[in-house]
């Protein structure tokens, strides 16, 4: 048995794992998917990291999990806890000292999405949600994750450089969305090379993925889990 520590993206709350949560229980592993500190503008990274390791307690077989801007937190908490894999899952990979406001232009994510865009007619980077972000999501629950938005990240947060000095020497892997209208995926597929130094993992869906396709999300993460205890 793991224990999956899932963490959410910016805006958002645990709930977003909820479906992926009860997949994983269902196949008999322990899931802790917490609220991070939102609607206060002090919280710093390390916040969101002693946050999530206070609540992991004594847990051990720990897979880290972090979606989206989960990603600067997620190896924060790999950093200081024994844990056996690390996994973005449509992740903002940092870089050591880069503040998250500065990583959208240290990336070229914007000519990533404008490319994209002129591609698809513009659904890529489109203003609506439903449209760029929970397109694949049954329309219910993508009202209910909208109605459960709240400020998080912090100010002070996304402001400041990203703490650790070197990428956690744990086994990481990434998975990208090959339907992300949010984070194109060939914009992943260039990134995750030059930052992580691996080849991304591939799974249909876009952004909120966890929401759209649970199962096949849990599939990927209890084969990493596995991949690692052998």
């Amino acid at each position: 048995m793991s224990t999956f520590v899932l963490i959410h993206g910016g805006g958002d709350v645990g709930w977003s794992w909820h479906l992926v949560a009860a997949e994983l229980r269902a196949r008999g592993h322990d899931v802790l998917a917490p609220d991070l500190p939102g609607d206060d503008a002090s919280k710093t990274l390390t916040d969101y990291a002693g946050f999530v390791v206070e609540a992991i307690g004594d847990r051990r077989d720990l897979v880290v999990v972090g979606h989206s801007f989960g990603a600067f937190t997620a190896p924060l908490v790999a950093d200081r806890l024994p844990v056996k894999v690390l996994v973005l899952l449509a992740g903002m990979i940092p870089s050591p000292g880069e503040p998250p406001d500065e990583w959208w232009a240290n990336t070229g994510y914007q000519s990533a999405v404008e490319e994209q865009a002129k591609l698809d007619g513009g659904l890529t980077g489109n203003a609506d949600p439903f449209v760029s972000f929970y397109h694949d999501v049954p329309r219910e629950l993508a009202e209910q994750a909208l109605a459960k938005e709240r400020d998080h990240p912090s100010s002070t947060a996304s402001a400041e450089p990203w703490p650790l000095e070197a990428w956690p020497d744990v086994p990481t892997r990434f998975v990208l969305c090959g339907e992300d209208r949010f984070f194109p995926p060939d914009f992943f597929r260039r990134l995750v090379p030059e930052r992580l130094g691996i080849v991304p993992d591939e799974i249909a869906g876009g952004h909120c993925v966890a929401l759209s396709r649970p199962k096949q999300v849990a599939d990927l993460l209890v084969g990493y889990a596995i991949e690692r205890s052998r």
